[in-house]
Protein backbone atom coordinates (compact mmCIF):
# COMPACT_ATOMS: atom_id res chain seq x y z
CA UNK A 1 0.00 0.00 0.00
CA UNK A 2 2.75 2.83 0.59
CA UNK A 3 4.48 1.88 -2.21
CA UNK A 4 1.20 2.72 -4.00
CA UNK A 5 0.51 5.84 -2.82
CA UNK A 6 4.37 7.03 -3.17
CA UNK A 7 4.41 6.28 -6.70
CA UNK A 8 0.91 7.82 -7.12
CA UNK A 9 2.48 11.03 -5.34
CA UNK A 10 5.43 10.86 -7.42
CA UNK A 11 3.09 10.96 -11.08
CA UNK A 12 1.08 13.47 -9.45
CA UNK A 13 4.85 15.88 -9.40
CA UNK A 14 6.01 14.83 -12.75
CA UNK A 15 2.73 15.53 -14.23
CA UNK A 16 2.77 19.22 -12.55
CA UNK A 17 6.80 19.84 -13.29
CA UNK A 18 5.26 19.02 -17.02
CA UNK A 19 2.82 21.43 -17.26
CA UNK A 20 4.30 24.13 -15.02
CA UNK A 21 7.30 23.55 -17.82
CA UNK A 22 4.73 24.18 -20.51
CA UNK A 23 3.26 27.13 -18.61
CA UNK A 24 6.35 28.98 -18.41
CA UNK A 25 6.53 28.66 -22.06
CA UNK A 26 2.94 29.78 -23.06
CA UNK A 27 4.52 33.46 -21.08
CA UNK A 28 7.52 33.74 -23.49
CA UNK A 29 6.55 36.32 -25.97
CA UNK A 30 7.93 36.31 -30.16
CA UNK A 31 9.34 33.05 -29.64
CA UNK A 32 10.57 32.54 -33.49
CA UNK A 33 12.08 36.17 -33.79
CA UNK A 34 15.25 34.25 -35.39
CA UNK A 35 12.98 32.87 -38.20
CA UNK A 36 11.07 35.94 -39.35
CA UNK A 37 11.91 38.22 -41.88
CA UNK A 38 10.65 42.08 -40.58
CA UNK A 39 8.54 43.18 -43.57
CA UNK A 40 6.55 46.40 -41.95
CA UNK A 41 5.50 48.89 -44.45
CA UNK A 42 5.71 52.57 -43.45
CA UNK A 43 2.04 52.66 -43.81
CA UNK A 44 1.77 50.44 -41.09
CA UNK A 45 4.97 51.58 -39.07
CA UNK A 46 3.57 55.41 -38.80
CA UNK A 47 0.64 56.47 -37.51
CA UNK A 48 -1.37 59.23 -39.78
CA UNK A 49 -3.46 62.06 -38.50
CA UNK A 50 -7.12 61.83 -38.37
CA UNK A 51 -10.40 63.90 -37.59
CA UNK A 52 -10.87 65.05 -34.08
CA UNK A 53 -6.77 64.83 -33.71
CA UNK A 54 -5.98 67.81 -31.44
CA UNK A 55 -2.82 69.32 -32.70
CA UNK A 56 -0.60 71.19 -30.69
CA UNK A 57 1.80 73.52 -32.78
CA UNK A 58 4.72 75.85 -31.73
CA UNK A 59 6.32 78.03 -34.55
CA UNK A 60 9.82 79.74 -33.18
CA UNK A 61 12.24 81.53 -34.39
CA UNK A 62 14.93 83.75 -33.60
CA UNK A 63 12.97 86.87 -33.45
CA UNK A 64 9.84 85.99 -31.38
CA UNK A 65 8.02 89.32 -32.19
CA UNK A 66 7.95 87.60 -35.57
CA UNK A 67 6.30 84.33 -35.32
CA UNK A 68 3.91 85.89 -32.36
CA UNK A 69 1.15 85.91 -34.85
CA UNK A 70 1.15 82.71 -35.89
CA UNK A 71 0.75 81.56 -31.93
CA UNK A 72 -2.27 82.64 -30.67
CA UNK A 73 -2.84 83.81 -27.30
CA UNK A 74 0.98 83.00 -26.23
CA UNK A 75 3.37 85.06 -25.04
CA UNK A 76 7.46 85.42 -26.04
CA UNK A 77 8.76 84.44 -22.92
CA UNK A 78 6.29 81.43 -23.13
CA UNK A 79 7.20 80.32 -26.35
CA UNK A 80 11.16 81.09 -25.83
CA UNK A 81 10.76 78.42 -22.44
CA UNK A 82 9.22 75.60 -25.01
CA UNK A 83 11.93 76.43 -27.81
CA UNK A 84 14.29 75.67 -25.26
CA UNK A 85 13.13 71.86 -24.95
CA UNK A 86 12.25 71.61 -28.65
CA UNK A 87 15.88 71.62 -29.72
CA UNK A 88 16.52 72.74 -32.84
CA UNK A 89 14.21 71.79 -35.86
CA UNK A 90 13.43 68.31 -34.69
CA UNK A 91 10.23 67.67 -33.87
CA UNK A 92 9.16 68.08 -30.45
CA UNK A 93 6.63 64.78 -30.36
CA UNK A 94 8.18 63.12 -27.03
CA UNK A 95 8.11 66.39 -25.33
CA UNK A 96 5.55 66.04 -22.65
CA UNK A 97 5.42 69.50 -21.70
CA UNK A 98 5.36 71.23 -24.54
CA UNK A 99 2.28 73.81 -24.45
CA UNK A 100 0.75 76.13 -27.34
CA UNK A 101 -2.24 76.71 -29.74
CA UNK A 102 -4.50 73.40 -30.11
CA UNK A 103 -5.91 72.82 -33.25
CA UNK A 104 -8.84 70.39 -33.67
CA UNK A 105 -9.10 68.57 -37.23
CA UNK A 106 -12.41 69.03 -38.82
CA UNK A 107 -14.59 66.56 -40.56
CA UNK A 108 -12.71 67.65 -43.86
CA UNK A 109 -9.46 66.80 -42.62
CA UNK A 110 -8.03 70.49 -42.14
CA UNK A 111 -7.14 72.79 -39.20
CA UNK A 112 -7.47 76.57 -39.44
CA UNK A 113 -3.86 78.43 -39.38
CA UNK A 114 -3.42 81.68 -38.15
CA UNK A 115 -2.67 83.66 -41.60
CA UNK A 116 -2.30 81.08 -43.67
CA UNK A 117 -5.67 79.63 -43.48
CA UNK A 118 -7.05 76.02 -44.04
CA UNK A 119 -4.10 73.31 -44.30
CA UNK A 120 -5.10 69.75 -45.02
CA UNK A 121 -3.97 67.35 -42.65
CA UNK A 122 -5.58 64.30 -43.30
CA UNK A 123 -3.13 60.80 -43.91
CA UNK A 124 -0.47 63.00 -43.07
CA UNK A 125 2.19 61.73 -40.67
CA UNK A 126 3.44 64.34 -37.92
CA UNK A 127 6.47 64.76 -39.44
CA UNK A 128 4.67 65.11 -43.20
CA UNK A 129 2.35 68.24 -41.76
CA UNK A 130 5.23 69.46 -39.56
CA UNK A 131 7.41 69.78 -42.82
CA UNK A 132 4.86 71.23 -45.45
CA UNK A 133 4.10 73.36 -42.68
CA UNK A 134 7.70 75.10 -42.47
CA UNK A 135 7.84 75.06 -46.05
CA UNK A 136 4.61 77.50 -45.89
CA UNK A 137 6.59 79.71 -43.49
CA UNK A 138 9.02 80.11 -44.71
CA UNK A 139 7.03 82.95 -47.05
CA UNK A 140 7.10 84.64 -43.64
CA UNK A 141 9.44 84.12 -41.40
CA UNK A 142 13.07 83.32 -41.90
CA UNK A 143 14.58 80.02 -40.98
CA UNK A 144 11.29 78.95 -38.28
CA UNK A 145 11.25 76.18 -36.00
CA UNK A 146 7.69 74.08 -36.21
CA UNK A 147 7.11 71.95 -33.18
CA UNK A 148 4.24 69.68 -33.77
CA UNK A 149 2.53 67.38 -31.31
CA UNK A 150 -0.68 65.20 -30.79
CA UNK A 151 -2.17 66.01 -27.73
CA UNK A 152 -4.81 62.80 -27.53
CA UNK A 153 -3.28 60.15 -29.03
CA UNK A 154 -4.73 57.70 -26.19
CA UNK A 155 -4.82 53.93 -26.66
CA UNK A 156 -7.04 51.63 -24.01
CA UNK A 157 -6.13 48.13 -22.27
CA UNK A 158 -8.62 46.29 -21.39
CA UNK A 159 -9.10 42.49 -19.46
CA UNK A 160 -6.47 40.48 -18.14
CA UNK A 161 -3.69 43.14 -17.79
CA UNK A 162 -2.51 44.31 -14.03
CA UNK A 163 -3.65 47.87 -14.97
CA UNK A 164 -6.37 48.66 -17.22
CA UNK A 165 -7.29 51.65 -18.10
CA UNK A 166 -6.69 54.26 -20.93
CA UNK A 167 -3.14 55.72 -21.89
CA UNK A 168 -1.44 58.71 -23.54
CA UNK A 169 1.17 57.90 -25.51
CA UNK A 170 3.29 61.32 -25.86
CA UNK A 171 5.10 61.15 -28.89
CA UNK A 172 2.53 60.16 -31.16
CA UNK A 173 3.55 56.37 -31.85
CA UNK A 174 3.71 53.37 -29.94
CA UNK A 175 3.78 49.67 -30.29
CA UNK A 176 1.81 46.82 -28.75
CA UNK A 177 4.25 46.57 -26.54
CA UNK A 178 4.45 49.62 -25.43
CA UNK A 179 0.75 49.54 -24.51
CA UNK A 180 1.17 46.38 -22.56
CA UNK A 181 4.25 48.16 -20.61
CA UNK A 182 1.96 51.01 -19.69
CA UNK A 183 -0.95 47.95 -18.25
CA UNK A 184 1.84 46.60 -16.46
CA UNK A 185 1.91 43.55 -18.80
CA UNK A 186 -0.60 40.48 -18.80
CA UNK A 187 -1.18 38.56 -16.19
CA UNK A 188 -0.48 34.80 -16.21
CA UNK A 189 -4.14 34.82 -17.09
CA UNK A 190 -4.10 36.69 -20.36
CA UNK A 191 -4.02 34.56 -23.83
CA UNK A 192 -1.13 35.49 -25.67
CA UNK A 193 -1.53 34.13 -28.87
CA UNK A 194 -5.13 35.77 -28.81
CA UNK A 195 -5.33 39.77 -28.77
CA UNK A 196 -8.01 41.55 -29.77
CA UNK A 197 -7.46 45.17 -31.12
CA UNK A 198 -10.92 47.36 -32.18
CA UNK A 199 -9.56 50.32 -34.71
CA UNK A 200 -11.45 53.47 -35.99
CA UNK A 201 -9.74 55.30 -38.68
CA UNK A 202 -11.97 58.09 -40.14
CA UNK A 203 -15.19 56.75 -38.82
CA UNK A 204 -14.66 53.53 -39.89
CA UNK A 205 -14.46 50.62 -37.60
CA UNK A 206 -11.95 47.16 -37.91
CA UNK A 207 -10.39 44.66 -35.96
CA UNK A 208 -7.63 42.20 -35.72
CA UNK A 209 -6.13 39.93 -33.74
CA UNK A 210 -2.33 39.02 -33.08
CA UNK A 211 -0.65 36.33 -31.28
CA UNK A 212 2.36 37.54 -29.20
CA UNK A 213 4.16 34.59 -29.31
CA UNK A 214 4.61 34.57 -32.97
CA UNK A 215 7.26 37.09 -33.95
CA UNK A 216 5.07 37.94 -37.29
CA UNK A 217 3.14 40.06 -35.24
CA UNK A 218 6.18 42.24 -36.17
CA UNK A 219 4.59 42.75 -39.61
CA UNK A 220 0.60 43.16 -38.72
CA UNK A 221 -0.67 46.19 -39.35
CA UNK A 222 -1.99 46.39 -35.50
CA UNK A 223 1.35 45.63 -34.29
CA UNK A 224 1.95 49.85 -34.43
CA UNK A 225 -0.99 51.10 -32.73
CA UNK A 226 -3.06 54.19 -34.28
CA UNK A 227 -5.23 56.65 -31.88
CA UNK A 228 -8.00 55.30 -30.11
CA UNK A 229 -6.77 51.89 -30.55
CA UNK A 230 -8.35 49.33 -27.96
CA UNK A 231 -6.62 46.30 -27.13
CA UNK A 232 -8.80 43.44 -25.59
CA UNK A 233 -6.85 40.35 -23.33
CA UNK A 234 -9.07 37.52 -23.54
CA UNK A 235 -8.86 35.14 -20.52
CA UNK A 236 -7.75 31.56 -20.98
CA UNK A 237 -8.38 28.14 -20.01
CA UNK A 238 -7.08 28.25 -16.69
CA UNK A 239 -8.93 31.68 -15.57
CA UNK A 240 -12.12 30.19 -16.98
CA UNK A 241 -11.78 27.59 -14.65
CA UNK A 242 -10.60 29.12 -12.09
CA UNK A 243 -13.93 31.34 -11.94
CA UNK A 244 -16.12 28.35 -12.03
CA UNK A 245 -14.55 26.63 -9.27
CA UNK A 246 -15.15 26.73 -5.43
CA UNK A 247 -13.06 29.39 -3.87
CA UNK A 248 -12.42 26.66 -1.26
CA UNK A 249 -11.46 24.11 -3.40
CA UNK A 250 -7.09 24.62 -2.98
CA UNK A 251 -7.99 24.40 0.86
CA UNK A 252 -10.08 20.93 0.11
CA UNK A 253 -6.86 19.40 -2.01
CA UNK A 254 -4.71 20.77 0.97
CA UNK A 255 -6.36 18.93 3.10
CA UNK A 256 -6.74 16.09 0.96
CA UNK A 257 -3.04 15.79 0.11
CA UNK A 258 -2.03 15.91 4.06
CA UNK A 259 -4.91 13.00 4.93
CA UNK A 260 -3.32 10.50 2.04
CA UNK A 261 0.12 11.20 3.41
CA UNK A 262 -0.83 10.64 6.69
CA UNK A 263 -2.33 7.34 5.92
CA UNK A 264 0.79 6.73 4.14
CA UNK A 265 2.81 6.92 7.28
CA UNK A 266 0.31 5.00 9.62
CA UNK A 267 0.80 2.20 6.93
CA UNK A 268 4.10 2.51 7.04
CA UNK A 269 3.96 2.00 10.80
CA UNK A 270 2.14 -0.82 10.83
CA UNK A 271 4.46 -2.74 8.53
CA UNK A 272 7.11 -2.14 10.71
Amino acid sequence: MRRKILVILSAIVLVSCKTSQNAKNDLNYIQNIEKVAIETSEKNSVSTIQTGDQLIILITAKDMDVVRPFNQNYSSSELIQANNFAGGNTPAQGITNLTGPTYIVDAEGNIDFPIIGKIETRNKTLVEFKNELREKMLKYVINPTVNVRLANFKISVLGEVNKQGDYTIVNGQGTIFNALALAGDLTMFGKRNDVVIIRNEDGKITHGKIDLQDANLINSPYYNLKQGDVIIISANKSRNIASRQNPNTPLYLTAASIFVTAIAVVVGLFKK
